[in-house]
């Protein structure tokens, strides 16, 4: 077996335990398990003494995942996806029932991206569920992007690190949009696609 399928294989394990575990994402480096699996949300808040106003992000493996993580649609939605996803877009949509409450805000919406890292999209294929991804250091520490500079203490609290290639990509974390009202989009945070790549779809960005 390579190298590469037993961390597949030890990483599978651990998500179906409803454990913690650390995973490369198209950005950076993540902590995260099962979204569904409320229990390790709450973990991963206490790993990265992360406050709990700030809800936990999502990421699926493909865009037909999508529907385990909100029921809503919309014409600029589905323009976003064709354009950007897979890739480091998040959208804020309302959360589908039984999402649980660790990864939605008080208002009931979620975070989701696809992602196009073959570790994170396997992962969350293989599992057959949207995967928790935030990034994982402490919170107010710098974000990773190579196994090295993980925090020995938040590698030695989890279950599971995903060491093997292909790493991060490293740069912007992912960037954040809300729907405001049809063709206009809130941006809560510029990361690796930037305004002006959203406002050449077409799309006036409101920001915050």
């Amino acid at each position: 077996m390579h190298q590469v399928d037993h961390e597949f294989e030890k990483a599978c394990e651990a998500l179906r335990r409803g454990d913690v575990i650390i995973y490369p994402t198209e950005t950076l480096y993540a902590i995260g398990c099962d979204a569904f699996c409320a229990e390790a949300a709450a973990r991963v808040y206490a790993f990265k003494k992360r406050s709990h106003a700030k809800p936990l992000p999502v990421l699926i493996g493909d865009a037909s995942q999508l529907s385990q993580v909100t029921d809503w649609h919309s014409e600029d939605l589905e323009k976003l996806a064709r354009r950007f996803w897979p890739g480091p877009l998040s959208v804020i949509v309302p959360a589908r029932e039984g999402l649980p409450r660790e990864v939605q805000d008080a208002e009931g919406t979620t975070s989701v991206r696809v992602t196009p890292h073959p570790v994170a999209a396997r992962l969350s294929r293989e599992l057959g569920r949207p995967l928790v991804a935030t990034s994982a250091n402490l919170s107010g520490e710098p974000s990773v992007a190579r196994p090295d500079a993980l925090s020995k203490a938040l590698c030695q609290s989890v279950s599971y690190v995903f060491r093997s290639e292909p790493w991060p990509g490293g740069g912007e974390p992912s960037t954040v949009i809300a729907f405001a009202e049809p063709g206009v989009l809130v941006l809560h945070r510029e990361g690796a696609i930037s305004k002006a790549a959203l406002e050449a779809e077409g799309f006036v960005i409101q920001t915050v």
